[in-house]
């Protein structure tokens, strides 16, 4: 769930764990402080760092880049940050754990860059019964194995789930510990390194199932909203000047990722970049994948069938869609 590091999770109101990433600091002052970690959809932030486009925009932003995404889950929902780049799974776990949070952007939808892969003479969902799958419990890549599962008719009971952690996963995959995994992407590369090995199915067969947000503290959001402006603005800017600039923004991207440029390049299918008109049909009440009240109920049956919640998280006020609404 995008969203995504070397470790992913579903953070409810859990303390704030110290691994590689220091969280420990207050904002100061003025400073909005943004996580992300290791999903393409989020790379861009790092553009906007690198090419001063916060500043432009007037806003002081310090970003946190975290080695493990379940850290940075905590740290928003802890408030030691101000905003984080994290999944709507992500983001449902953490309100119903407490959290108050509040969604103001919505980065992309994964549309293939998640993935369950399986190993040699499994070629396709059905040919997992009774076998081994790994993926990290409560992750977008167990909500999507459970969805390709239903497809195909079968449930989570027709396999041996073995939870790990995501890279965890990717390496007992390659190492044949398990006949299938979960994964996201740049872990879907090492997963696919697995000789034989093929995906048997992708975001992209479950239009709109995995939404990547940006979401702050709700607090924040009531008490400095021109900041928030700020930060949205930024991201269209940067998603402009990444149009205008692509190679230079791909090699930005690709060295924070710690994958070669041409690695990067074959993620671009699998996470679709939402436009403001994107984000406003997102934000829109709706019935259909398209929307993201729909996508959050679904998404808080999931958490509360798997007993990752124990109730339903409150939807009011999670969406705003003001400040998508006031970019040029």
């Amino acid at each position: 769930m995008k969203r995504r590091s070397l470790l992913l999770g579903a953070a409810g109101a859990a303390l704030l764990a110290a691994c590689g990433s220091d969280t420990s600091d207050a904002a100061t002052p003025g400073t909005v402080t943004l996580g992300f970690s290791a999903w393409p959809g989020w790379f861009p932030w790092q553009v906007a760092q690198e090419k001063g486009l916060f500043a432009k925009n007037n806003v002081t932003v310090e970003l946190k880049y975290f080695d493990s995404y379940t850290d940075s889950l905590n740290a928003l929902a802890t408030g030691n940050l101000t905003c984080n780049s994290q999944t709507l799974n992500d983001t449902l776990s953490s309100v119903s754990g407490g959290s108050k949070q509040t969604i103001v952007l919505v980065n992309d939808n994964s549309t293939g860059n998640d993935q369950i892969i399986a190993g040699p003479g499994i070629t396709s969902v059905a040919g997992l019964k009774g076998k081994k799958v790994a993926a990290e419990q409560g992750t977008v890549d167990h909500y999507l194995l459970l969805l390709a599962l239903e497809k195909a008719g079968l449930t989570e009971k027709d396999v041996t789930f073995t939870p790990l952690l995501t890279d965890a996963a990717a390496a007992a995959f390659v190492a044949g510990q398990v006949d299938a995994v979960g994964v996201f992407a740049p872990f879907t590369t090492t997963a696919l390194g697995r000789s034989g090995s093929t995906a048997i199915a992708t975001s992209k067969d479950f239009p709109g199932a995995i939404p990547d947000t940006l979401s702050f503290q709700s607090q924040f959001v009531q008490d400095h909203p021109d900041q928030v402006q700020a930060v949205v603005q930024t991201w269209f800017d940067t998603l402009a000047w990444i149009a205008a600039n692509k190679t230079e923004a791909v090699s930005i991207m690709a060295k924070k990722g710690g994958v070669s440029d041409a690695d990067y390049l074959t993620y671009d299918a699998g996470t679709t970049i939402f436009t403001k008109e994107q984000n406003l049909e997102a934000f829109a009440a709706g019935a259909d994948a398209k929307h993201l009240d729909f996508q959050a109920n679904k998404i808080a049956e999931f958490l509360v069938s798997t007993k990752l919640v124990d109730a339903k998280p409150p939807l009011d006020g999670l969406f705003e869609p003001k400040f998508v609404k006031a970019v040029p």
